[in-house]
């Protein structure tokens, strides 16, 4: 049985809803997505996100028709600076460690502003100002830091039910618990899909086909394949359906696979969360985003990444990875009174993590020795070094004055005293109580390496004449070559909206020329 569609989406989460209604703006006529998973669970791993979207920006001026949450009084406490080409592209270019495919790289900057406004006239994607993600009120002024401003109202929550109700408006019918299992191949084109839909194979006809079903991060077996055997026992961050299958699907057709298949977006989670999928309900909620403030120590009571070297959404995507390579694949971040209260409630809310308390370090470490502690004593240890440290860095420079929405300088560094990992900014001492501890892990949340894209059209490249294959395009977590070892927060789902765009734009153009 043969269905006649202008473009068929692998794939509902973020990429794929941008791919089909970037489609059917540009007039493609029956587009339709089919998704693995069943409906409860629409959305990929879009939906457990913070919707956080970086892009190039002018400043607030600039953002202020988009957003959704700032008021005319407000905009007069607001610091927020310009967000340049040149300082996205810095930012992935540094985090990859040079290592980026510059063409993609330059596709994505330089189609996020367009794509951020995209998404909130045509989509309605409830844009906000991240306040309580992305800045601090320092001295009755909203700080933001770190480049990236922009979330979603309700988080990715809010995003995918914006997509959905998008899809809904113009007519675009969503295939659930629909796996795609093989491509149509004729003549080197690809023509449509094989899906298994009500323990039936059905073949799907279509000008295009996008390819938008994310990496390969929820399986155990392909993580430790190509990302080492630690990443077996990585918790799944989010949808448990991004299993490779696009990856299978288009090497089938003969496409290349490109870009950093070692690392993955990785983030330190809530050590008590599900092992292989995220929770629906708490979502973004297990990240623990809050070690700039604190100190992380491992399971034999050693700090092991330096918490201050960057602002946090530049660091987290690599030290969820250190977590997992840590004694257990656990660790504890831990901080005193003077920081408690900078903790984002959403993160560390009560009715969110368990909390361990103590009203000094000794007793901190003793009540973490059921939650695994394995070396009291170094714990205790660790610390008194560090506040040593912190102290005579404060001698020596009075001066320096923290604050945690710039790069402070305030280090455990001195002439007279210094640590050999130090903490580089936000250093404070750990010694007014009460003292608070909590148990993370390593969230996995997409893997880097993928298919080769044409960074103009979206479509996949072949691998053996280097060409992009016709009817085949890519978008979402899928593509590869973009990020490398590290990660700027945000850009992901930029990234997915830009080449699904594009994606989408060409898929209309071949759906037109072959029904025309």
């Amino acid at each position: 049985m043969s269905y006649p569609f202008g473009c068929i989406v692998v794939g509902s989460g973020h990429a794929g809803c941008c791919a089909a209604l970037s489609a059917v703006e540009a007039g493609c006529q029956r587009v339709l997505v089919v998704e693995k998973g069943p409906k409860e669970w629409a959305g990929g791993n879009g939906y457990f996100t913070a919707g956080a979207h970086r892009t190039v920006h002018g400043g607030l001026r600039d953002l202020l028709p988009i957003v959704q949450n700032v008021t005319p009084a407000a905009v007069a406490t607001i610091d927020m600076e310009p967000y340049s080409s040149e300082a996205f592209t810095t930012d992935i270019m540094r985090l990859g460690g040079g290592k980026s495919d510059p063409e993609m790289v330059s596709a994505v900057v330089g189609g996020s502003r367009d794509a951020v406004k995209w998404l909130a006239e045509w989509v309605h994607v409830p844009f906000i100002l991240s306040f309580n993600r992305q800045a601090y009120l320092v001295n009755g002024r909203q700080k933001f830091w770190g480049g990236m401003v922009l979330s979603v109202e309700g988080g990715g929550k809010g995003l995918i039910a914006a997509h959905q109700q998008a899809l809904e408006r113009e007519g675009v019918d969503v295939w659930y618990e629909t796996p795609a299992v093989e491509l149509i191949l004729e003549d080197g084109h690809v023509t449509g899909v094989v899906v298994l839909r009500n323990g039936q194979r059905i073949w799907l006809r279509a000008s295009a086909v996008i390819l938008a079903c994310g990496g390969f991060e929820s399986s155990p077996e392909l993580r430790a394949k190509h990302l080492g055997s630690d990443w077996s026992r990585a918790k799944v961050r989010g949808t448990p359906y991004n299993t490779g299958d696009g990856l299978l699907l288009a090497q089938f057709a003969g496409a290349q696979l490109t870009g950093d298949f070692a690392h993955c977006h990785s983030t330190c989670w809530d050590a008590n969360a599900p092992d292989d999928r995220g929770d629906r309900e708490l979502s973004n909620q297990f990240t623990k985003s809050g070690y700039p403030l604190g100190l992380m120590l491992n399971a034999q009571g050693h700090r092991f990444v330096d918490e201050g070297e960057d602002f946090r959404n530049y660091t987290y995507a690599k030290f969820g990875r250190e977590i997992l390579h840590q004694p257990g694949g656990y660790a504890f971040q831990v901080w005193d009174s003077q920081t408690i209260k900078w903790l984002r409630e959403e993160e560390y809310g009560d009715d969110v993590v368990k909390k361990i308390w103590a009203n000094d370090v000794a007793q901190l470490a003793d009540n973490l020795i059921s939650e695994g502690l394995e070396d009291r004593e170094a714990f205790i240890n660790t610390i008194a070094a560090y506040n040593a440290a912190v102290q005579a860095s404060q001698r020596e420079r009075r001066e320096v004055r923290w604050d945690p929405a710039i790069k402070d300088g305030l280090s455990t560094q001195s002439s007279q005293q210094f640590l050999a990992l130090p903490k580089s900014n936000w250093a404070l001492t750990l010694e007014q109580q009460p003292f608070l501890a909590v148990k993370v892990a390593c969230g996995i949340t997409f893997t880097f390496g993928g298919l080769a894209i044409d960074p103009e059209t979206a479509g996949v490249i072949s691998a053996s004449s280097g060409e992009p294959i016709p009817g085949l395009f890519c978008a979402g977590e899928l593509t590869g070559g973009i990020f490398f070892g590290n990660y700027p927060g945000g850009s992901g789902l930029t990234a997915g909206a830009v080449f699904g765009r594009k994606a989408g734009r060409e898929a209309a153009k071949l759906a037109e020329d072959i029904y025309n």
